[in-house]
């Protein structure tokens, strides 16, 4: 018996779901999967999975192998690139994540630009709202928008985003433009619902007072923030938005800024990868790349903005 290829098959079929699910990732039939996974269980002479019709599931042994199943095989590969000259030369693949809006509008065309110039180089990019763990997900690198919270991941700032309340110019010709918060209260909002503050829009007023939360008063909430912005282009309203989400309606005269004295502090956006003793070049060339490029675009759009 293979135990590393019956590993990567054991690997494949917990994190894929099903045996089915491993075979069409792996490109083997369903049967050799069960079959390799039925060989190292027998070696083992323990049960590593649970099968049913429906889904797979780890017994208390299966859980601890599959943990050391990934280190051993994150070793193999380590090893093997080294051997293969990856850390010299720009070759092999690179697992990036990124958020769902901020990835499609900023981190795909850095992504695009960069396979052009290396061609050896491959990128599996997951864009995902959802903070994936590096290390136990294998993701390379990561770009953050926010606050860090893990000291253990290197990071490398790449610029700042806003968080702005905009409106269209038509709506407040007429309706007023507000010049306060306490001015909100006399406006119809349209509530982005997946605001980290709920329903409650915070601003940091910049005549050295406390932070304050607003309640607006919205005739409609909805559930993405580009939905949100469709709205406010309608005229429904005003809306809390992030800067990045936008530069294009704004700059198009669409949308007008309003209350930028009172917006939060700008929220910091970072690429993160896990620290390592030697990273190989693929890694380096790939951050070097992306700050730079990340660097003018974040700049110029918050410069269309002002």
């Amino acid at each position: 018996m293979d135990r590393l290829e019956a590993m990567e098959y054991f690997v494949a079929a917990v994190e894929a779901g099903s045996f089915s699910a491993a075979g069409r990732q792996l490109n083997v039939p369903l049967p050799t999967v069960s079959r390799k996974v039925a060989d190292l269980e027998a070696h083992l002479n323990t049960q590593l999975l649970i099968r049913s019709t429906r889904k797979l599931a780890l017994t208390e042994a299966g859980v601890s192998y599959l943990a050391a199943c990934k280190r051993i095989l994150d070793d193999v590969d380590e090893a093997e690139s080294q051997a293969a000259g990856e850390h010299n030369i720009p070759r092999g693949g690179l697992s990036i994540t990124a958020p769902i809006v901020f990835g499609r509008l900023y981190v795909v065309p850095v992504v695009t630009a960069f396979l052009a110039e290396f061609p050896q180089i491959s990128i599996f990019l997951t864009l995902s709202d959802r903070t994936l763990d590096l290390v136990d997900e294998h993701v390379d690198l990561a770009v953050r928008t926010g606050l860090l919270s893990d000291s253990t991941l290197v990071a490398t700032k790449v610029g700042e985003i806003r968080r702005v309340v905009c409106g269209s110019p038509a709506y407040f010709s007429a309706h007023g433009t507000p010049k306060t918060l306490d001015d909100l209260a006399k406006h119809m909002c349209v509530t982005y619902t997946a605001l980290a503050s709920g329903s409650t829009w915070i601003f940091n007023p910049r005549d050295g007072k406390p932070s304050r939360g607003v309640r607006p008063r919205c005739r409609l909430k909805i559930n993405t923030a580009e939905a949100a912005i469709d709205a406010a282009i309608a005229g429904i309203g005003v809306t809390n938005v992030l800067s990045y989400q936008v530069v294009k309606p704004v700059s198009e005269g669409k949308l007008s800024l309003i209350l930028e004295d009172f917006e939060p502090e700008p929220t910091p956006v970072h690429i993160i990868h896990a620290r390592q003793a030697l990273l190989p070049l693929k890694i380096r060339l790939f951050i070097d790349f992306a700050v730079s490029h990340l660097r003018k675009s974040l700049d110029d759009d918050l410069a269309k903005l002002r």
